[in-house]
């Protein structure tokens, strides 16, 4: 009987054992887990950054048109027109010599026939030349586009086109708003981290999206980017994608 209570005793004694070994092995390999679940948790947010900027460059072209029946009364009337706007442009401020002018196109028109089908007898020519002006004054340069049509008024058949508007520092203030745009989604991801009792550790991933320049307070937006060059006035907006890890 006491060999049987020795035995008894010390296979309770080895299931205790194993019981508690069993209970810490679990708590061990519990706890392994959190810290590997912690260690690769991780957090993207997005950054944002925008400035408004003034266009510091206009590039405007006018087109000037002739036609006549005869070729060369069409190109004599073309000559004395070009100088006829150069000299309002020089009235206005900008040297001829600052003014790019294109060669002569000519078009000729064929007589048709009462249905309508050209035919090889020449009816006329319209020659037109154009003239381009790249100037830093955009705002002088962009009152002179939007009055020049009073040359019209001077016998001119005289178009405006409409005057594009860029901006020269671009680089520059990329880099500046990728900087911004990086600090604040850093600020973001200490929000949302915060809130939910943990901290931002290491950068894990950075992503650089495409910049929006548009009219300001525009809201579109393209995939391939935006560059508007319609205003003077613009919103250049930068997004980057950032990924930490968490502690």
């Amino acid at each position: 009987m006491e060999g049987r209570s020795n035995t008894w005793i010390g296979l309770t004694l080895l299931g205790i054992c194993l019981a508690i070994g069993i209970i810490i092995s679990s708590l061990l390999v519990a706890k392994t887990v959190e810290k590997v679940k912690i260690q690769n948790q991780r957090i993207q947010v997005k950054g944002f950054a925008e400035k408004i900027i003034s266009s510091d460059l206009v590039v405007w072209q006018g087109r000037i048109t002739t036609r006549s029946t005869d070729l060369v009364t069409a190109y004599s009337k073309l000559q004395k027109d070009l100088q006829k706007v150069l000299a309002y442009l020089e009235q206005k401020g900008i040297n001829k010599e600052k003014v790019d002018v294109s060669s002569v196109t000519t078009i000729i028109q064929y007589q048709l026939t009462s249905e309508g089908i050209t035919t090889n007898v020449i009816d006329g020519y319209v020659l037109d030349q154009t003239i381009s002006i790249t100037s830093p004054n955009v705002t002088e340069v962009s009152q002179i586009a939007n009055e020049s049509t009073s040359l019209i008024e001077e016998g001119i058949e005289f178009a405006s086109y409409a005057p594009q508007y860029f901006y020269t520092k671009l680089d520059d203030l990329k880099i500046q708003l990728l900087g911004e745009a990086t600090k604040n989604a850093k600020m973001r991801a200490e929000q949302i981290a915060s809130n939910s009792g943990s901290d931002v550790g290491e950068l894990r991933y950075a992503s650089q999206g495409v910049f929006q320049i548009t009219p300001v307070n525009s809201t579109d937006v393209s995939d391939y980017g935006m560059y508007d060059t319609s205003t003077i006035e613009k919103s250049i907006k930068a997004v980057v994608t950032i990924e930490y890890s968490i502690r």
